[in-house]
């Protein structure tokens, strides 16, 4: 009985003094790099392990029908790299594409917003009506928070998974101020939707000046280094020639030449890069 009442004793003890120990926090999981480019493409239902098999897939597919083209392996590889990375640049192009189209419509969803809050709608109730009357772009979104809302009737956790299923700054920042604007109250909603689709529309007209004085910049880039290795590829019919690429030296030439288009044109996109917008308490 006495071994009983000591080892309760012992538990009673080391439990008061776990009480005093401050939890220890786990480390965030770390998000892949692509998952936030999936998300900006409107490619959420994606997963990453899903994507990394078709850029593999086309790098193999890459890499063989170069090979059988020249018979020789380095060319072969370099090309595969290059078929690897061709999912990405698509899927960039993709995400840049959604995010332009969705800074031109966003000043639209806006006055229908302050026009519906002007009607006497309710904010949860002009938000979900843009699923009907907003801008085609935006409706799939508005759709889900519209479902949300009637389910779960929390108005902030609607907002937080309409700002996940958008992924785009500048919605980011239409979706905070409508939460600040929920939870302040007052009769300045529709001046503040008013004021915020101004300047969405001069962001918007800024932005596409400096981007139609860009496009030559970019377009001159990405000719200089496509240039060469499409001049390689035609060479692949030439089996004379292109055998040469098989040696010490022609492999030295194709990993120099890949190195430095690599840096020439990252250098170009960075001198003509235009300030991109980061999104905010995401």
């Amino acid at each position: 009985m006495g071994a009983v009442l000591g080892l309760l004793l012992g538990v009673g003890l080391l439990l008061v003094w776990s009480s005093f120990q401050a939890p220890r926090s786990r480390p965030a999981a770390r998000t892949p790099r692509l998952r936030p480019l999936l998300d900006r493409a409107g490619l959420g239902d994606v997963g990453v392990g899903g994507f990394a098999l078709v850029c593999v897939v086309c790098a193999v597919l890459a890499t063989v029908v170069v090979l059988v083209a020249s018979r020789t392996l380095p060319v072969a590889l370099v090309f595969g790299a290059m078929g690897a990375y061709l999912p990405v640049a698509v899927l960039r192009g993709r995400a840049a594409r959604r995010q332009r189209e969705f800074a031109e419509v966003w000043p639209e969803a806006v006055d229908n917003l302050a026009s519906a809050v002007r009607a006497g709608m309710s904010l949860p109730e002009a938000l979900g009506a843009l699923s009907v009357r907003g801008p085609e772009p935006l409706r799939e979104a508005f759709a889900g928070f519209a479902l949300d809302y009637q389910v779960s009737g929390r108005f902030a956790d609607s907002l937080d998974r309409l700002k996940e299923r958008l992924a785009d700054p500048v919605g980011d920042r239409v979706v905070e101020s409508l939460r600040v604007a929920r939870e302040v109250g007052g009769g300045d909603l529709g001046r503040l939707l008013r004021s915020l689709s101004g300047f969405l529309r001069d962001d918007v007209r800024t932005r596409s000046e400096l981007q139609a004085r860009q496009a030559w910049t970019i377009n001159g880039a990405r000719l200089a280094v496509a240039a060469p290795w499409l001049v390689l590829l035609l060479m692949c019919f030439q089996p004379e020639v292109i055998q040469r690429y098989s040696t010490g030296a022609g492999v030295v030439v194709l990993v120099g030449g890949a190195v430095l288009c690599v840096v020439a044109y990252r250098a170009m996109m960075l001198i003509g890069q235009l300030p991109t917008e980061r999104r905010i308490l995401s």
